[in-house]
């Protein structure tokens, strides 16, 4: 059976601060994705734990894994990440749900590790930024996923760079935007941003991740409105990131009872991205469904 987003699903939280919380370093500029390499066993207890704590989907160790910090070693490490999340979709114990892979597709600024994915305007033409992203995308698909997600765009040109790969291509995928306000990370209207996958039929879902908990619920119905399509959203805690010491800061403001304002309004895909970990899920999953048990058996 094929993914849709056509109905209420749970994705997971973050990977980095799961993987910080059970002891791993990631102060390196190749972040998660360096445990591909080193540790892939802590990379399958993270995926677990989500699975167990309710995600009905578990996005790939990928979102920062390229060329520039893996060399020759990166396709391999890219596929690596998808049968990883498979193996934990395996393993967990849960109940009769059907569980899903998203392979992750980060920006090109996460590569950097210098904080561009949070400002956009990279100074790469589309043409190069196309170059950039299809031998990851290539990799990716070739371990089929369940879905592909293009997350944490924060300019029109990367997000047009990214559908000019999967226009055409029969990937289903969903895109997702960095945002700051009503505007991209680089400043532009939102409205342009999810206005570019109307007539892209591989884009099951647009919305927005790794964002203010508010940001996301004015963006939600916007981008509905906009697109004609299901929405995805799952922003972080609150909290701040302060790219020169690489650290969290400030106070949560996340709470899952946003989580119906956001399915009123258009959303089908739900989950957290940084500082939100399992016990935020199972919040998550919770309100999507009250009173249901996710836990026991899982049968393909």
């Amino acid at each position: 059976m094929p993914f849709t987003a056509d109905t209420p699903t749970v994705l997971d939280g973050g990977l980095s601060n799961q993987l910080a919380a059970a002891g791993h370093d990631l102060s390196d500029r190749l972040w998660s994705a360096r445990l591909l390499r080193d540790d892939p066993d802590a990379i399958l207890a993270a995926h677990r734990a989500y699975y167990e704590a309710g995600a009905d989907i578990a996005t790939t160790a990928s979102y920062q894994a390229s060329t520039l910090g893996f060399g020759d070693e990166t396709p391999d490490l890219l596929r690596l990440s998808v049968r990883l999340a498979r193996q934990a979709s395996f393993q967990a114990d849960v109940d009769d749900r059907r569980l899903w892979v998203a392979a992750s597709v980060g920006p090109y600024g996460a590569v950097l590790a210098d904080g561009s994915e949070y400002r956009g305007r990279y100074g790469l033409t589309v043409r190069e930024l196309v170059d950039f992203h299809w031998p990851r995308i290539d990799a990716l698909a070739s371990a089929s996923p369940d879905v592909l997600a293009l997350e944490t765009i924060p300019d029109l040109d990367e997000a047009e760079a990214l559908l000019t790969i999967i226009a055409g291509s029969g990937m289903p995928a969903w895109l997702s935007y960095s945002v700051d306000g009503s505007t991209t990370r680089a400043g532009q209207p939102l409205a342009d941003a999810f206005a570019l996958v109307r007539d892209v039929p591989e884009i099951l879902a647009v919305g927005v991740n790794c964002c203010d908990p508010l940001d996301a619920t004015a963006a939600v119905p916007l981008a509905a409105a906009v697109s004609g399509k299901p929405v995805v959203v799952y922003p972080n805690s609150g909290e701040g990131w302060d790219p020169a010491t690489r650290s969290w800061d400030g106070r949560p403001t996340f709470s899952p009872s946003a989580v119906p304002t956001w399915i009123r309004d258009g959303a089908t895909l739900v989950g957290g991205c940084c500082q939100l970990g399992p016990a935020d899920i199972t919040a998550i999953a919770h309100e999507l469904s009250p009173g249901e048990s996710r836990s026991g058996t899982h049968r393909m």
